[in-house]
């Protein structure tokens, strides 16, 4: 079969917009196909079209918006692929199946049909609607469709936006297309503009009205007073359970310290003595005195402090990387330096109160590792002690 039979492709088209395409497809629907197809045929008759042309031009324009059926975004190769199996179906020769595939694809956005007679025909059908009276209400069902499937929450005035960029771009390709749809289109793109213009002085008055909001939560906001006595008394009672949980530290830390300073000299004098007697009491002596060095060690570096630079730049001030309420970060600064940075930070609230938390921040990642320290070594102590004490057992009870 070598004959396009028109009226099958139509009821084929019609089967599947109906039974796929789904109802929120407001604008690529059978009714924008149909009128493609007759405008394809108005621009074909006027352009010249033999039959067979006109054959052809009508089939693609049946099957060029098919596609939304399988995709959105790729609606044309989709379109281009049902035709290719429906067409080769029926017995269409491909050079001809080429020809209407041809025509699918110069519809692409931005349309580039060259110069095909048939090609041009159907892209002027396919964009013949921008010179219609009822160009404004299919327009606004375009609008509806992409916020339904493509470009979700695209506002009125974006869209107005870009369709006038379209209208400034396109231009039509046939003879009949330039004279006599060009005047209509002149027309609603001057709807369009007024169009516009309404929305922009919407867009401006909503503007001015999130401004105006803006500056009253502003106002507000400077009105505000600073932090209450709860959040006042959350830093001051943090600040001192973390200064005592750092003093209960170094007295845990200052016991092992007294207690193994007093067990290695002892040890030393008094052990050595014994030991020579006694020869069999090396091992458990040589451990417990380096259960007590090391025991020693951890507590020493849990108590040793750790001082920074002690110098800022107004740079550190300005980014508000420097924690002004610590010592170790201005200690060798001059005073003018330092008076004028704190003055800074009490500009700012938010930089002040950042500073607060840094420091409780700081503070206790302090006193972490002094516990962490701290536990090592009470750790070591305890089990260095009951490892001496039971060798020194076993020495006793064996020889």
């Amino acid at each position: 079969m070598e004959i396009i039979n028109t009226l099958e492709v139509a009821q084929y088209i019609e089967e599947l917009f109906i039974e796929k395409v789904p109802a929120h497809m407001t604008y690529h629907n059978l009714v924008h196909t149909e009128h493609v197809v007759n405008q394809s045929k108005t621009i074909g008759k006027k352009s010249g079209l033999n039959s067979e042309e006109m054959d052809l031009v009508v089939t693609a324009a049946w099957f060029h918006d098919i596609g939304f059926i399988v995709s959105y975004d790729q609606h044309e190769e989709e379109s281009k692929k049902i035709a290719q199996q429906y067409l080769s179906s029926i017995g269409i020769q491909q050079e001809k199946i080429d020809r209407i595939l041809q025509c699918i694809d110069s519809t692409r956005m931005p349309q580039n049909p060259g110069d095909d007679l048939l090609s041009q025909v159907l892209c002027d059908a396919d964009m013949s609607y921008l010179s219609e009276k009822f160009y404004i209400d299919r327009t606004l069902l375009l609008w509806n469709e992409w916020n339904n499937l493509a470009k979700k929450g695209m506002s009125k005035f974006n869209y107005l936006k870009e369709t006038i960029e379209m209208f400034n771009n396109h231009s039509f390709h046939t003879l009949y297309g330039k004279e006599k749809l060009t005047p209509g289109k002149e027309e609603n793109y001057k709807c369009l503009l007024e169009m516009l213009e309404k929305e922009e002085k919407k867009v401006s008055e909503k503007t001015k009205k999130l401004e105006a909001e803006n500056k009253k939560l502003q106002n507000l906001l400077k009105k505000e007073k600073l932090p209450g006595r709860g959040v006042e008394s959350m830093f001051r009672l943090t600040a001192r359970n973390q200064i005592n949980l750092s003093s209960i530290a170094d007295n845990k830390a200052n016991i092992l310290l007294t207690i193994n300073t007093v067990l290695i000299p002892l040890l030393l004098s008094v052990g050595a003595i014994k030991i020579m007697d006694y020869p069999e009491f090396i091992l458990p002596a040589v451990i417990f005195v380096l259960t007590c060095l090391i025991t020693l060690v951890f507590a020493i570096l849990s108590t040793r402090p750790k001082i920074s630079s002690g110098k800022f730049t107004k740079e550190d001030i300005r980014n508000q990387k420097v924690n002004l309420l610590f010592f170790g970060n201005f200690y060798k600064m001059d005073f003018d330096e330092y008076l004028w940075a704190v003055r800074e930070m009490m500009k700012d609230d938010d930089y002040l109160y950042s500073n607060m938390i840094r420091d409780q921040y700081s503070l206790g990642k302090v006193i972490s590792h002094k516990y962490k320290l701290l536990r090592i070594a009470y750790t070591i102590f305890m089990f260095g002690l009951i490892l001496s004490i039971l060798l020194f057992a076993i020495i006793l009870i064996f020889f």
